[in-house]
């Protein structure tokens, strides 16, 4: 049997983090339509923006994401320390995506071939930021931190639970853009939205096996059991 390489666990926390941010500015700049995991927060960032111009991208994904742990609290009928510390992951995510979204260029409507390649790196970079977030102790973000809390309390598989959270967050994405926008308006859920509802759970599910087979994550540091509470 071919030995595995180690893989701090640690680090697969930032790998993530930088993985999902990555692929949401991308995608942005892209302009063929969000994640749909994330497009509820882009969503609400566009409209609050309207009337607070400082109200950033990345501010929306946090506030979203503490609106999502606290619904988690309620459907398990429990609160952990953990989820504080996916808030503080949310956090960090949200400054970071707010960082790349600042370096990266725009893209002219016409540039076609860029604006693909745009979306199709930020739809990769999602996809393996999120697989590497559930090989990590430190609490992920929260949408990361649903979809595994609920696999784990009952026992449904990984990659089946997120596909079913993305194609609810696509739903909603779609009501809240007409809400926000007019009817069949659709600001932040296009066709590159429907595709990565379709494909990204199925791709996650890949990422993580390749890398289940070629790394051993290990813990480098003594940290666990402060995530574990």
């Amino acid at each position: 049997m071919e030995k595995k390489l180690k893989f701090p666990s640690e680090l697969a926390y930032i790998f993530g983090i930088l993985g999902v941010a990555a692929g949401a500015a991308f995608m942005t700049k892209a302009d063929y339509g969000l994640s749909m995991v994330v497009a509820p927060a882009y969503l609400i960032h566009l409209k609050v923006s309207e009337y607070l111009p400082f109200f950033s991208f990345g501010m929306a994904e946090y506030a979203f994401q503490a609106v999502l742990i606290i619904a988690l609290c309620f459907i398990l009928r429990k609160a952990k320390i953990s989820y504080l510390f996916s808030f503080v992951t949310a956090v960090v995510y949200g400054l970071t995506l707010d960082f790349l979204l600042s370096i990266l260029p725009d893209l002219a409507s016409d540039a076609t071939v860029l604006r693909l390649v745009f979306y199709f790196v930020g739809l990769v970079s999602c996809s393996i930021g999120v697989a590497f977030l559930f090989h990590t102790y430190i609490a992920p973000e929260a949408y990361e931190l649903f979809v595994k809390e609920i696999s784990g309390r009952f026992g449904w598989r990984i990659d089946k639970v997120k596909t079913v959270y993305d194609l609810c967050s696509l739903i909603a994405g779609v009501v809240m853009s007409f809400a926000f926008f007019g009817l069949w308006h659709f600001e932040g859920v296009k066709l590159g939205t429907l595709f990565c509802a379709l494909v990204n759970g199925w791709l996650i599910g890949r990422i993580g096996a390749a890398l289940e087979h070629f790394f051993e994550f290990k813990d480098a540091l003594k940290l666990r059991k402060f995530f574990d509470k």
